[in-house]
């Protein structure tokens, strides 16, 4: 009688290759994201504390933590979380609910954040992001013979998204709902649904939705109105726009000089989370921002290589699923601050001031 075989212990997933070219991408990206914290970040620093790098501090800090963090999680085998992947989604919905019990706080009108002390803070919908993830990967694996079918393969695994984006609705959190769904989107086209079908869903439901949310909306329908013409509200809603394209302009080729942005003396609002590009633009001009939008580009390269040449459908939908919230988020971030679309709270990753965010990213 032949010997069942054992599984795999935990220490066999402990031998996991390196990509090099991903990781210098990853480590140049978060250099340089570091160097562009440390110089937007200042003047608002030196203005609130009296210590000029206590932003840059803090991001240094949750930058190393991510390394560390990563050199630990590169090594366990992906396949690890394919026995988790129904817990993701438990976690995730657990998290977003926990959001609107006395642990979520509301900052700037919206409640995001969970803060454990005064001093220990997360937004879960960041961690929700990479639990999707995992969650989806699993299960369009576990459903692969019903994803070319609409009702049971389309339908019924977008409809495991409603509970979660209900929430982050709720918050209201528009911009992480339009990333998740667009991640799981492309990874539910990899896995094997048909495009066509994802085309006019979208075309007779996701848009007309979108719409309905942001007209719903007074401060989702003002910025939609300041986007179509920032110019007409300088003063008002259009100042953080109108200020980026300053910036912008005002780089040129090579830009004004590595710390010398004037933009960043209190006319950008934090010029260090959600508009840091702009700042980029203006210090190191044309040429500078696409050195790092090339860097990104690399990131989206590697990562669909690595999907390409993985051994199973799990660790191929994992790795677009991760290049995918990379990329949707760059591509978002920079139409934000050229104005290419409605302004909304989308991080840069590996350069925005989001101290947990950068650790997530990082990872």
């Amino acid at each position: 009688m032949a010997k069942k075989k054992k599984g795999k212990s935990f220490s066999s997933f402990l031998n996991n290759p390196i990509d090099f070219t991903l990781l210098i991408t990853i480590l140049l990206l978060l250099g340089i994201g570091l160097v562009m914290v440390l110089s937007a970040s200042s003047p608002s620093a030196l203005s609130e504390s009296g210590n000029s790098y206590s932003y840059f501090s803090k991001q240094l800090i949750f930058a190393i933590l991510g390394v560390i963090a990563m050199s630990f999680i590169s090594k366990i085998d992906y396949r690890f979380y394919n026995k988790f992947y129904k817990h993701a989604w438990v976690l995730s919905f657990l998290l977003l609910l926990a959001v609107m019990s006395p642990l979520g706080k509301e900052v700037n009108g919206a409640k995001r954040w969970i803060f454990v002390t005064e001093t220990l803070s997360f937004q879960p919908s960041e961690i929700v992001k990479f639990l999707m993830i995992i969650f989806y990967a699993g299960i369009l694996v576990k459903d692969r013979d019903k994803l070319q079918l609409y009702g049971k393969g389309l339908i019924a695994h977008i409809s495991l998204l409603i509970p979660i984006i209900g929430l982050l609705l709720f918050e209201p959190h528009l911009s992480a709902s339009v990333v998740i769904i667009g991640i799981v989107c492309i990874m539910m086209i990899v896995a094997g649904c048909k495009f066509t079908q994802f085309l006019f869903t979208g075309l007779g439901i996701g848009i007309p939705g979108l719409a309905a949310l942001i007209a719903l909306e007074p401060y989702r329908l003002k910025r939609f109105i300041t986007f179509l013409n920032p110019w007409e509200d300088i003063r008002g809603d259009g100042w953080q726009v109108v200020q980026s394209l300053y910036a912008i302009g005002s780089g040129g080729l090579f830009g004004v000089g590595l710390g010398d942005s004037k933009q960043k003396y209190l006319y950008i609002p934090e010029p260090h989370n959600d508009f840091i590009f702009s700042i980029l633009a203006e210090e190191v001009g044309f040429i500078g921002c696409v050195v790092v939008l090339v860097l990104f580009a690399i990131f989206i390269w590697r990562g669909i290589l690595i999907a390409m040449k993985a051994p199973d459908m799990f660790g191929s939908l994992i790795a677009i699923g991760i290049t995918s919230l990379v990329a949707i988020q760059v591509i978002i971030n920079v139409a934000v601050v050229t104005s290419s679309m409605p302004a909304t709270g989308m991080p840069l990753p590996f350069f925005s001031y989001r101290r947990y965010s950068v650790i997530y990213f990082t990872m």
